[in-house]
């Protein structure tokens, strides 16, 4: 279950965020603005702006896998340099690939695996913790942000674009 909830819904959210930054891009050429402008924008001054946001949800969908199926050292590094649209779709579109890259067999035993990062100063959780009490709401938080500040600016998605494809039945 859990190569099911990181792989493939992480993709899927971050390949959503990468369709709703080309309808920001179209909202910024339809207002003859640079779409630089919506990339620096924020909710609120003492927050991270739209790249920061995209940043760390993609930080958090790779760093996320890479330690439940411990490879983290084989995790990609990004310099947290992107200035444009372009810099940033990349991005998104390496982590993505990273992502591919794993298998169901990679998260073996990854639910009781114990999973820490330097920010918790020696402090651990069991890899299903990791999982769902941080990993989970961590990527949401920052692509709902993604999201919210693009509506805030008065890019016209909604929560179709947000939620992506359904695997619908019939």
């Amino acid at each position: 279950m859990i190569y099911k909830t990181v792989i493939p819904q992480f993709s899927k959210m971050l390949g959503n965020l990468s369709k709703i930054l080309d309808t920001a891009a179209a909202h910024a050429q339809d207002n003859k603005f640079e779409m630089s402008v919506l990339l620096q924008a924020r909710l609120s001054p003492d927050q991270f702006s739209l790249m920061r946001q995209i940043q760390i949800a993609c930080d958090t969908a790779k760093l996320a896998a890479a330690r439940l199926a411990d490879k983290e050292q084989d995790a990609p590094t990004h310099a947290d340099s992107e200035q444009t649209l372009d810099d940033i779709k990349a991005r998104i579109s390496n982590v993505i690939d990273y992502l591919g890259s794993f298998s169901e067999s990679d998260f073996e035993g990854a639910a009781t695996r114990c999973i820490t990062q330097p920010r918790w100063k020696g402090k651990t959780l069991s890899g299903e913790e990791f999982l769902l009490q941080h990993a989970v709401p961590n990527l949401y938080f920052h692509v709902t942000t993604s999201y919210a500040i693009l509506r805030h600016n008065g890019v016209n998605v909604g929560k179709k674009d947000f939620l992506g494809e359904l695997p619908y039945k019939e």
